[in-house]
């Protein structure tokens, strides 16, 4: 069981772990929409966010989700801290432990850290992201969003259509989507989708419109553009033309499609306003199941009640 060690990545997670998993955030989102918010599954409980990168969506909704459970929670930056001084990761992870924390969740620009880390702690680490390795929050919040409109995953067509050689996202979805038998196909410029893209269970095309075509679920991604090394497709406005997702490319997929993106979004280049505020957009459910997840995944790995009386 992943309780065990913490939450790595999608790829460490058995199919039966992803639908405890979805099964408990959808009662915390009943919990939140009921504007219950002061739960006791974490309560004595410490956890850190141990940021390295810049973070809005992720970093508050953890935040919000230990808080909601009663744990206490330590928000750690770089800035102002002994990082600036010269002081390794390890050192700093030891030293929060040393002050007793329960679980420590992790993002970091450099991949395999989460796994690095679990080697010299005792606790569970939750990656919150590791460089362009996984995103496990954030492919589970989007099962999550497409269950709840869905009612299943199995036989969808998901496509994801962006950069998909810089995004940890994407591959985490991959693995995800695939391991409840959804078909995901990826599309994007060459330069952008690579053909280990198949490993995970991607069904590659270069064309946006045939990879949309009978959709169930759009999901658009934030072009890397600060992990890009070299000039990969001529400018952005080349992108939107060609890999954009407007209106015209949504009509492609079947009437009651999904449009998702993991935000932030570069309005009119990844997706144009008229169907990133439209009626098929669930970008703001994705926000609001960020947190149920992360709610799901806390109480799990650290929590001592699964289900608490909402009453």
């Amino acid at each position: 069981m992943f309780k065990n060690y913490g939450l790595l990545g999608i790829e460490h997670l058995e199919r039966e772990e992803i639908e405890k998993i979805l099964e408990l955030a959808f009662f915390y989102k009943d919990c939140i929409r009921k504007n219950i918010k002061k739960l006791s599954a974490l309560k004595g409980k410490s956890v850190v966010n141990l940021f390295y990168e810049p973070s809005t969506r992720t970093k508050n909704s953890f935040e919000l989700a230990a808080k909601y459970l009663g744990a206490n929670v330590i928000n750690f930056t770089t800035q102002g801290s002994s990082v600036q001084k010269g002081e390794t990761l390890k050192d700093t992870v030891s030293t929060l432990t040393a002050m007793g924390i329960d679980a420590v969740i992790i993002r970091h620009n450099v991949s395999g850290t989460p796994m690095y880390l679990k080697k010299y702690i005792n606790l569970p680490v939750i990656n919150a992201g590791d460089g362009m390795h996984e995103h496990p929050t954030q492919a589970l919040l989007d099962m999550m969003t497409v269950m709840e409109y869905k009612g299943t995953l199995k036989d969808l067509k998901i496509a994801i259509i962006g950069d998909i050689a810089h995004s940890r996202v994407a591959k985490s979805n991959l693995i995800g989507f695939s391991k409840m038998g959804a078909k995901v196909f990826v599309a994007g410029p060459s330069t952008l989708v690579p053909e280990a893209a198949k490993k995970f269970g991607a069904i590659i095309s270069y064309n946006v419109k045939e990879a949309v075509k009978e959709a169930d679920v759009v999901m658009g991604l934030r072009l890397q553009l600060e992990r890009q090394k070299k000039n990969l497709f001529p400018s952005t406005g080349e992108y939107a033309k060609y890999y954009g997702i407007n209106s015209t490319v949504l009509n492609l997929a079947k009437p009651n499609v999904l449009l998702l993106h993991p935000g932030p979004v570069n309005r009119e280049v990844e997706l144009t306003s008229e169907v990133m505020d439209g009626e098929k957009s669930c970008i703001g459910e994705q926000v609001t199941n960020g947190v149920a997840i992360r709610m799901a995944v806390l109480n799990l790995l650290i929590g001592g009640n699964e289900y608490e009386k909402a009453v």
